[in-house]
């Protein structure tokens, strides 16, 4: 009795969770239909989920007796069909029939296949194991996708392009359902979610370490390489609290090959000067050198 309550629960906020995740990228449909046009979003993350519900939906019908892990998906697979045919509307026609390539070859010729082996070449007592082993290959899969954000965030130090709530959501979904596979004795539910708990935790752990922008001001510019005429990159830092005023004139500051650094004259509080000096951030001009 208390082993199906907690198969329950754990099932319950498994598919509570995994439902808020769904919903996720509503945030980027709702500028596609604001804007009329998906711009530089990609329909692959949809079409792979897609995939993914599908897979699962048939690894329930084969197993039986996981209404939970039915419902969930069934979901899934409505919500991600929706967001493909609003990305096939606002799409340009590149990417519309980019999209229907990935769908067709994917969601239409890999899930046939999937199905036709597991039908007829697969015996009925093995059929759960092998279709199990393919859920479980192409899940570890898609948790180890994003590593490309991972090592993006390492790169540039910036979580700006980190889904930090979507994060700390699929860490509670991948607890859930590494509980509830633990409960039903289910390892092709178990394992995959491992790595989900892994890898989210990972993007959590990198949000909190770089959330905190570097204190320096970084301005890029370049400057001569020699003779060979050819440029570099040269990064000019400055101190918390100086502010830098970027001169007016018919040469730009970022591309020109050479800079000078002026201090500008500050005019000082004649009742407070030394309260002055203490408050008031270090003024500099940046122009172009003569």
């Amino acid at each position: 009795m208390a082993g199906g309550m907690a198969i329950t629960l754990a099932g319950v906020a498994g598919n509570i969770i995994s439902f808020m995740v769904f919903l996720a990228p509503l945030a980027t449909f709702r500028q596609v239909f604001a804007k009329k046009t998906t711009g530089g979003f990609s329909s692959v993350p949809y079409v792979v989920a897609l995939f993914s519900c599908v897979l699962w939906i048939f690894y329930a019908l084969i197993k039986t007796n996981s209404r939970l892990l039915l419902t969930i998906n069934a979901f899934g697979c409505g919500i991600e069909f929706i967001y493909i045919a609003a990305y096939l509307l606002y799409a340009p026609r590149r990417a519309r029939l980019r999209t229907l390539a990935y769908f067709f070859l994917l969601d239409v010729a890999a899930f046939g296949l999937v199905v036709a082996l597991t039908l007829k070449a697969v015996t009925p007592p093995h059929r759960v194991k092998f279709l199990g082993s393919v859920c479980l290959a192409f899940s570890m899969a898609v948790f180890v996708a994003p590593l490309s954000v991972i090592f993006k965030v390492i790169k540039t130090k910036s979580v700006e392009f980190l889904p930090v709530g979507l994060s700390a959501c699929l860490v509670l979904s991948a607890v859930a359902w590494f509980c509830y596979g633990l409960f039903t004795h289910d390892p092709f539910v178990m394992y995959p979610n491992v790595g989900g708990l892994f890898f989210s935790c990972a993007q959590m752990g990198l949000y909190f370490w770089y959330r905190n922008p570097s204190n320096a001001a970084v301005l890029p510019t370049t400057i001569d390489a020699g003779d060979a005429g050819a440029s570099v990159q040269q990064v000019i830092e400055l101190p918390v609290h100086t502010v830098a005023i970027l001169s007016v004139g018919p040469v730009p500051v970022v591309g020109v090959h050479k800079i000078e650094v002026r201090a500008i004259e500050q005019h000082t509080d004649a009742v407070n000067p030394k309260a002055a000096e203490i408050d008031k951030p270090e003024v500099i001009e940046i122009v172009a050198a003569v």
